[in-house]
């Protein structure tokens, strides 16, 4: 009988909580030939990167998992329909029928394993917490806590088992034109990069700048379509569309450097072994910048120190630490570093596909329980 698995996901913001989410929950089901059922509370927003989804059905499959709209009017569910395995994507909190059903099989002798599936971070305090539990106050259950990381003693990252050799099979047969530079751009709105596109428009060499719909897109190219393309100066700007998850890769791979926001992209923007820049998730109070800087501690890692400080300067400075920044000084910075921080971006990738990915993790660990 197949282990089951169900994953709870809310839509905050964006495409990254369901962008994790529902690659973990496509690799559980093709890799480990797990029963995996998604819930996930907007379907519409969904869609953006599933486009075979039909909003309107409370039930469908996609990809070989049972996808399902979680709304606030949660169904009682009856215990045999509670599966093994309860992921809470992102402290998302489980719905309270869920939870009841969950402590009814629980009190017959058999509980699922409860998971928080926490952030991606680079931070140092993640490994200690990493693994913990949790006693529920007042009911038979605890929950375990998994933060996916850059080590072994965290939870790893989502990669799939051939995702690296489908990388350099689809190199080997899409060459391009080596005079131009190409850029990859998928940002949150960004005060900074009025000043970047000049100095791409002005660039010695041809540059071509591909952009999925959003706030980029506006203000590079304002009346550009999806497909459509305009040459600005030595600019050429591709309006991208918005493709399936699975097609996602083949954009970055395709790039120089990828200009990445969030987790989901970061983390395929690393498997990609090119140069990136990550724009991160701006928190109140500056409460990012911790995790900002935790990553480009690691990034920087075997860097000469002329290349780890242009590395440094120019994330910094997209993502607004620095104060009034001359970004296409800076981008003469990263472009004079090219080959060492090429070179990075390779190792980097290598090296971190030695260790297990988080799906491995998360099936070893529940086997353990």
């Amino acid at each position: 009988m197949k282990d089951r698995w169900d994953i709870f996901c809310r839509v905050i913001d964006n495409f990254g909580d369901i962008g994790v989410t529902w690659r973990l929950a496509r690799q559980l089901a093709a890799e480990y030939d797990i029963q995996v059922r998604l819930w996930v509370d907007d379907l519409e927003s969904f869609r953006h990167i599933n486009p075979s989804l039909s909003p309107q059905l409370a039930s469908q499959s996609s990809h070989g998992v049972d996808i399902r709209r979680w709304t606030d009017d949660f169904p009682e569910i009856p215990v045999d329909a509670v599966a093994d395995v309860v992921i809470e994507a992102f402290a998302c909190e489980l719905p309270s029928p869920y939870l009841a059903a969950m402590t009814e099989r629980a009190g017959a002798g058999s509980a699922p394993v409860w998971i928080n599936l926490d952030y991606l971070s680079a931070e140092s305090w993640v490994e200690g917490c990493h693994g913990m539990t949790s006693p529920h106050p007042t009911l038979p259950l605890t929950k375990h806590f998994i933060f996916p990381g850059f080590n072994e003693n965290t939870g790893g990252l989502l990669r799939e088992a051939d995702l690296l050799m489908r990388r350099d099979s689809y190199r080997a047969t899409h060459p391009r034109p080596p005079e131009e530079l190409r850029i990859f751009l998928f940002c949150y709105d960004n005060p900074v990069l009025p000043g970047l596109l000049a100095a791409w428009r002005h660039s010695e060499r041809p540059i071509r700048l591909c952009i999925p719909p959003g706030a980029a897109l506006t203000l590079a190219a304002p009346h550009l379509a999806s497909g459509q393309s305009e040459q600005q100066g030595a600019l050429c700007i591709d309006a991208q569309r918005f493709v399936a998850q699975e097609d996602f890769d083949a954009r970055l791979w395709d790039s120089d450097i990828n200009f990445v926001r969030g987790e989901d992209s970061l983390v395929r923007s690393l498997w990609a072994g090119r140069p990136l820049v990550w724009q991160i998730y701006a928190q109140a109070e500056q409460a990012h910048l911790p995790k900002l800087n935790a990553l480009l501690e690691i990034a920087s890692t075997g860097l000469p120190d002329a290349a780890a400080k242009a590395q440094r300067d120019f994330w910094l400075a997209w993502n607004g630490v620095l104060p009034e920044p001359d970004l296409p000084r800076l981008w003469q910075g990263l472009l004079a570093q090219w080959p060492a921080l090429t070179q990075r971006a390779a190792n980097w990738s290598e090296t971190l596909a030695k260790e297990d990915d988080l799906a491995s993790r998360l099936v070893n660990f529940r086997k353990k329980k």
